[in-house]
């Protein structure tokens, strides 16, 4: 499935957070949602791409962002990545790859010469009436929360 477009609805979900609790896209109808999807916990680019934007969760917050990364890790592995590197946002589990898959962010990957399904690294920037804004595919971590910081101050002005 290909990514959505800037101006689609965002698609509505509910997984579970870290304490194994339902936490659901439209809690957060009225702010901005930075939705980032990342293939696994304590792995180098995602711990990195985590502990970047949870770097910048206060500057977020005082945009009226809510930073939600999403990956096909339990709760439990959540709970660890979380508690290890002090995260300040919220990660959601997503086993059975639904929201992956609705996002666009489950797809065939290249790795090490052979073809397999996986998480492609993406970031949607959500705004306050669930409508996609901006579209990060393929993200490459470095300066990728900077960037998406800088758009949604962009948007807001």
């Amino acid at each position: 499935m290909a990514f959505l477009n800037v101006g689609e609805t965002a698609p509505q979900f509910t997984l579970q957070d870290h304490k194994g609790e339902n936490v659901s896209l439209e809690n957060f109808k009225g702010q901005w949602v930075i939705l980032y999807f990342y293939p696994k916990d304590n792995t180098k680019g995602c711990t990195a791409e985590a502990c970047d934007f949870s770097a910048q969760y206060d500057e977020f917050r005082n945009l009226d962002g809510a930073i939600i990364g999403i990956s096909p890790d339990s709760p439990k592995s959540h709970t660890n990545f979380i508690k290890k590197y002090n995260l300040r946002h919220i990660l959601l589990s997503d086993p059975e790859h639904k929201v992956l898959e609705n996002y666009g962010a489950w797809q065939m990957k290249k790795t090490c010469g052979r073809e397999c399904m996986g998480v492609v690294r993406s970031t949607y920037l959500i705004n306050p009436d669930g409508i996609i804004a901006y579209v990060w595919d393929k993200v490459k971590v470095d300066g990728h929360s900077q960037a998406v910081q800088e758009k949604l101050q962009q948007l807001k002005s």
